[in-house]
């Protein structure tokens, strides 16, 4: 896979994002889903509930999120993978157990989703649960999250760039 070195979803708000992977979830496409076709969607099939004046303006801002689409597709070009816009946190029990893995005073290194991978798979999950820290069922999701995060990116992204804050 190959890495962006500049990270295009870090210049997307959070509503915005959520948004871009909505609308990505709902078209059924073979090929990747572009700005332009994010943009199509929201003038074309957007359904009525959800209106520009409603749903569409930023929490703080005057700008809405259309305006804001327009601005990535000014600076990226309409064929531009939406993909790539949308910010991907770790669920609040992974971001728990990245943490944990952050927390350990023996690593030297910023661990990597490889190296939280490893640290669930050598018993870090059980360990949570066994310390009250995770519940058995956010336990039991760790892996597959995981895996889906390194299918996504790259086994040696750093794993503190998908920390949830709320």
């Amino acid at each position: 896979m190959i890495c962006n070195p500049i990270d295009i979803a870090s210049r997307t708000s959070p509503e915005l994002s959520l948004l871009i992977e909505s609308i990505i979830n709902r078209l059924d496409s073979d090929e990747p889903v572009t700005l332009s076709a994010v943009r199509s969607f929201i003038e074309n099939e957007l359904p009525a509930e959800i209106g520009e004046d409603e749903h569409l303006h930023h929490f703080d801002l005057n700008e809405s999120v259309v305006d804001e689409l327009d601005a990535l597709i000014d600076n990226f070009g309409e064929s531009a993978a939406a993909i790539d816009f949308v910010s991907v946190y770790a669920s609040e029990a992974l971001t728990r157990a990245i943490e944990t893995v952050m927390g350990d005073e023996n690593r030297e290194n910023l661990p990597t989703l490889a190296t939280v991978r490893d640290a669930l798979a050598d018993g870090l999950a059980a360990r949570m649960v066994g310390d009250g820290i995770l519940e058995d069922d956010e336990a039991e999701l760790l892996m597959a999250e995981i895996e889906e995060l390194i299918a996504r990116f790259d086994p040696d992204a750093l794993a503190e760039d998908f920390l949830r804050y709320e």
